[in-house]
């Protein structure tokens, strides 16, 4: 009796540490694979939301405890510009993360969708071309506007039926416009009551006070 379960044990034994193994032999395989393809997307991102530059540097900020990456891009050692990727925990189906690119005052000149998991149909419409939210902020400098919903008295078309979305959407292109703001000096704090908008603030604000009426439009 004793042969038999010491057997069993030494067999289990035998094909947890085989099925371990394998385990992170995978992961060795595709560790690099994934990295590789992390960072062209990246790439493909900046190249989609800046002018055209040479190369970028990257400084990692925390803002309302989330990693927020701004990257200065430089072009014959002159920066030509900024692009953040920034995130959001308030949409609609969770995390959203996009980066947003800035001119040399502050102006977006685009906006990418990196990761969402919004109601197909409906907030999913952030990541599409020419969106409403796209078309609100794109040329426009965060501080010279109220970077709101309209529903909640901004200047920003919501995409119809998707208000918690569009607040997130909001949300996270005024974390990247502060994160802009520290790295490069330019423009105003939005946190700062005083300055031209509170945004970055007021967008969290507003969907945690009207989440069950926003969730009427999801």
């Amino acid at each position: 009796m004793k042969s038999t379960l010491f057997n069993m044990v030494a067999v289990l034994f035998c094909i947890t540490l085989i099925a371990s193994a394998g385990v992170g032999g995978v992961y060795q395989l595709t560790a690099e694979p994934i990295a590789a393809a992390n960072a062209a997307a990246v790439t493909e991102a900046l190249r989609q939301v800046l002018p055209a530059f040479e190369e970028t540097t990257e400084q990692e900020l925390t803002l309302d405890e989330m990693p927020i990456t701004v990257y200065t891009a430089t072009s014959q050692a002159a920066t030509v510009g900024y692009a953040v990727k920034s995130m959001t925990k308030e949409g609609f189906g969770g995390v959203i993360t996009m980066m947003v690119g800035f001119d040399m005052q502050g102006k977006i000149l685009n906006v990418n969708v990196l990761s969402q998991a919004e109601t197909p149909g409906l907030g999913t419409k952030m990541a599409e071309p020419e969106n409403v939210l796209l078309k609100s902020v794109r040329g426009k400098n965060p501080a010279e506007i109220n970077l709101a919903v309209k529903k909640d008295g901004g200047d920003v078309d919501a995409l119809t039926a998707a208000t918690i979305s569009s607040r997130a959407y909001v949300d996270a292109v005024a974390r990247a416009y502060e994160a802009f703001t520290q790295v490069s000096g330019v423009g105003v704090d939005i946190d700062d009551p005083t300055g031209a908008t509170d945004a970055a603030s007021g967008a969290t604000e507003t969907m945690s006070a009207d989440a069950q009426e926003g969730g009427k439009d999801e």
